[in-house]
């Protein structure tokens, strides 16, 4: 059942954060040109593969969904729902960003090479993966530290969800429990596509 807090829609146990009308446009992003670079994407990460440096912007003006991921998790089936909403959705503007991270029940271990072969080989991942980072504390990644402070929530499990719009307004932020392709993170996503 849905609640008002302040600016915040809170969706209790579906584990679902958007942003009211108040904070739909956090900060200078909501100011970001079309095409432009915004302040969120304006970093650099490895890519999973091949430890090559990936610049985020690269992704500029596209739907961003960035997950934090992990290969030994109940949630682990989710690279499933991940991979299809980025083939269906992908020719329209999504982009899939998969962030492994060994914080939660120590359920990724694995090297690069071994987070690789397995995201490909049982999953048929093909949507960006990146070198394993922390995701939360001291020492979280810079993109997922932005994304908790512009939504206040910072994921608690493996596959926690943050939604991006092409101009770089973090849109929402959803629980693990939040299948990939569950009909509220759907109808975001295709409510952004259709933003341009």
């Amino acid at each position: 059942m849905a609640t008002l807090r302040g600016a915040c829609v809170v969706l209790g146990l579906a584990g679902v954060w958007t942003p009211g009308p108040l904070l739909a446009q956090p900060g200078a992003a909501a100011n970001t040109p079309a095409g432009a670079c915004p302040s969120i994407l304006q970093q650099s990460f490895k890519r999973l593969q091949d430890e090559t440096p990936q610049n985020l912007c690269q992704y500029a003006g596209k739907v961003v969904l960035v997950v934090n991921t992990a290969s030994f998790c109940g949630f682990t089936g989710q690279y499933e729902g991940l991979e299809r909403l980025y083939s269906r959705l992908g020719p329209q503007g999504l982009v899939v960003l998969g962030f492994p991270a060994n914080d939660f029940g120590r359920q990724e271990p694995g090297s690069s090479k071994e987070i690789a072969d397995f995201c490909f080989n049982t999953y048929a991942v093909k949507f960006p993966m990146f070198v394993k980072s922390a995701v939360v504390g001291k020492q979280a990644n810079p993109l997922f530290i932005a994304l908790a402070r512009a939504t206040g929530t910072t994921p608690a499990w493996n596959f926690h969800k943050y939604l991006i719009d092409r101009r770089g307004r973090v849109l929402g932020s959803y629980a693990s429990e939040v299948a990939p392709e569950s009909p509220a993170l759907v109808a975001q996503i295709q409510q952004a596509l259709a933003a341009k």
